[in-house]
């Protein structure tokens, strides 16, 4: 990946701080600078770098891709099209086929690796100067104000930035979070962990998600001909994960797809969560602001990670727009920022939270499941509704 970027130097100025460059942070970023604004991207991990993933992203969070116009890149990088979706729960097993809406016809999802990266090349050629390796020590505040950051650059510099908006999109153990002491409004009662990797020559057929109680699973078709295969379930019974334990949660919940795993190429190592409740924080406050994980956490079970940082990227960055060069009309604006992102996180926060605790029976997961496909339609529309009217 080649940035081009001038060296970091204290006292610099820029309209807007972005603390993490992964998905969120990129993506508001590159809606940002698309603005005209001069935005920097502080992430502390490497360029390119991999991350904990379950990589699905939902109808929502393809109409964002394509209307900001990166789409074409995850396709040209061979990510496979998904147009079917297969449901298995108690006796049943629903199988799903994608229907052209919204403008679009097929799900999509691509690795860490290659997602972050064209979000972050995006964001760059828009204009925002994006520096990896470079971390943040703490908040600078003036008159009970944030008011820029100073971070460690990748060659041990301290260096002093000012802003007039610090945005935290820094994950579920966010620094700026921390320094600015933002409250939780809410936090789930249950966690679930879940170990996945990589199954190479494994037939699929679009994404196919298997609920059974302490034994949850799915398959995702992702680059390189491969599929992720997890499984999900307490941290008790997921312990360490690993192929064998996946291929025995898999086997509970569909010996169907148990036998495909069994005939296909196993990867030599997994990657294993232990789970995090999920919550939702307050998500601004004089000169700073919180976007993706840093702000808003679910239980990976949904798979809806993805679609929801792509969303509150162009929610927040709709606010910032319209409240840009005024304090009151900026708190004002992301005020409403996070209503709006409360008002469509919460009834999905609640599914997922229940569906997390594991205990339901098959009458209830099917409900559930029901109940969230109805959150995102409402979250998809919303969305929708936003074309006339694009940040870009």
């Amino acid at each position: 990946m080649y940035l081009n970027n001038p060296p970091l130097r204290s006292r610099a100025d820029y309209d807007v701080i972005v603390v993490g460059g992964r998905v969120a942070g990129a993506a508001t970023a590159m809606l940002l600078a698309q603005r005209g604004m001069r935005v920097v991207v502080l992430d502390q991990s490497a360029a390119g770098s991999d991350a904990l993933s379950t990589h699905a992203l939902m109808r929502a969070g393809v109409l964002q891709l394509s209307r900001w116009g990166v789409l074409d890149d995850i396709v040209a990088a061979g990510t496979p099209p998904i147009t079917r979706t297969t449901f298995t729960y108690a006796r049943e097993r629903v199988v799903i086929d994608l229907k052209s809406a919204h403008g679009v016809d097929a799900l999509f999802a691509p690795r860490r690796t290659l997602l972050d990266s064209v979000l972050v090349m995006a964001a760059n050629r828009a204009g925002a100067e994006v520096h990896h390796r470079a971390s943040v020590a703490d908040v600078v505040r003036q008159n009970g104000r944030v008011v820029g950051v100073r971070a460690v650059t990748s060659d041990d510099r301290v260096v002093e930035l000012r802003a007039p908006l610090v945005i935290g999109a820094d994950g579920i153990r966010s620094s700026v979070a921390r320094l600015v002491e933002a409250p939780f409004s809410h936090i789930a009662e249950h966690a679930m962990a879940s170990s996945y990797g990589y199954w190479s020559n494994l037939p699929t057929d679009g994404y196919e998600w298997v609920f059974r109680a302490d034994a949850c699973s799915g398959v995702i078709p992702t680059n390189d001909g491969q599929a992720c295969v997890f499984a999900a379930a307490t941290p008790g019974r997921i312990g360490r994960g690993g192929v064998e334990l996946i291929e025995e949660i898999v086997r509970a919940g569909s010996p169907e797809i148990a036998e495909r795993l069994r005939r296909a190429t196993p990867p030599r190592g997994t990657r294993t969560w232990s789970g995090h409740h999920g919550y939702i924080r307050r998500s601004a406050g004089p000169g700073w602001a919180l976007v993706g994980d840093a702000g808003y956490f679910k239980d990976p079970i949904s798979a809806h990670g993805l679609t929801d940082a792509l969303r509150d990227a162009e929610l927040l960055a709709r606010a910032v727009v319209d409240g840009f060069g005024d304090d009151s009309d900026l708190a004002e604006a992301l005020a409403s920022y996070e209503d709006t992102r409360n008002r469509l996180s919460l009834p999905l926060f609640d599914i997922v939270d229940r569906i997390a605790s594991q205990r339901w029976d098959d009458g209830d997961i099917g409900r559930l499941l029901i109940g969230l496909s109805g959150a995102m339609n409402d979250e998809l529309e919303m969305l929708d509704a936003l074309e006339g009217d694009p940040v870009s």
